[in-house]
C-alpha cells in the first residue's frame, strides 16, 4: 500500500462551496481562504486532535472531502475495472477508498509545521469547466514542493478530481498501486485489502 506524502495531504485542505457558475468566486481565492481556515484549526487544536483521532477524521470528512469528486476519482483509479464492476462493488470501493484517504490525511495533517504557502502562476479566472490551481509549499532544507489541483465544475460547484505533486498525479499513482492487486485477485481483493487497512488504522 502506497504512502501519501505531506505535500499531497495539504491538497485536501481546499473547500469549493459555491453556487452557480456565473457567481463563482475565483478558485485561487477559495483555495487560499479555506487552506488558512483548516490549517489554523489544526494549529490551534493540534493536541486535542492528536489525542482524539476521531475529531481529526471528522474535520477531514466534514470540511474537506465533501469538495472532492470521489466517483470520478474512483473511475480514473480503477480504469477499465470500473466498467466491469457492479454498482455494489463500485460503492464499496468508493467507501473504502474514501476512508483510507480520511485516515491517512488526518494523521499527516497533524505534522504540518507552518511552512510558507504561496500561489504562483495562477490563471486570472476559471472560464472553462476544468481548471488547475497551483500551490507552492516552501521547505527549509529542500526545494519547494509544487502542487497542482485539478478541478471541474459540476452541479454549480468546483470539485477536485486529481492532485499532482511535482507533476506526479495522485490518481495515476493510486491506479498503478492498485492495478497489481486487481490483476491478481480482482476488485474484490482490493476492496478487502482496503477494508483491512482501514481497520488497522482505526485501531
Amino acid at each position: 500500500m502506497i504512502k501519501i506524502p505531506l505535500a499531497v495531504v495539504l491538497s485536501v485542505v481546499l473547500s469549493f462551496a459555491v453556487t452557480g457558475l456565473a457567481a463563482m468566486e475565483a478558485p485561487i481565492d477559495i483555495v487560499r481562504k479555506t487552506t488558512d481556515q483548516v490549517l489554523a484549526r489544526v494549529k490551534n487544536d493540534r493536541e486535542s486532535l492528536r489525542q482524539d483521532p476521531a475529531k481529526m477524521y471528522s474535520l477531514v470528512s466534514e470540511l474537506i472531502f465533501p469538495h472532492f469528486d470521489f466517483p470520478i476519482m474512483a473511475q480514473w483509479v480503477l480504469g477499465s475495472n470500473w466498467m466491469d464492476a457492479d454498482d455494489a462493488s463500485r460503492a464499496a470501493f468508493i467507501d473504502q477508498f474514501r476512508k483510507l484517504l480520511v485516515r491517512t490525511y488526518a494523521t499527516a495533517l497533524l505534522e504540518f509545521s507552518d511552512q510558507k504557502i504561496t500561489y504562483p502562476e495562477q490563471q486570472p479566472t476559471a472560464t472553462g469547466r476544468t481548471v488547475v490551481v497551483r500551490q507552492e509549499i516552501e521547505q527549509t532544507s529542500s526545494e519547494p514542493i509544487l502542487l497542482g489541483y485539478r478541478l471541474h465544475s459540476i452541479g454549480g460547484d468546483w470539485k477536485i478530481f486529481d492532485v499532482a505533486v511535482d507533476g506526479v498525479s495522485l490518481v495515476k499513482t493510486y491506479r498503478a498501486s492498485f492495478s497489481s492487486i486487481i490483476k491478481n485477485g480482482g476488485l474484490a481483493a482490493l476492496i478487502d485489502r482496503l477494508r483491512l487497512k482501514n481497520k488497522e488504522i482505526n485501531q
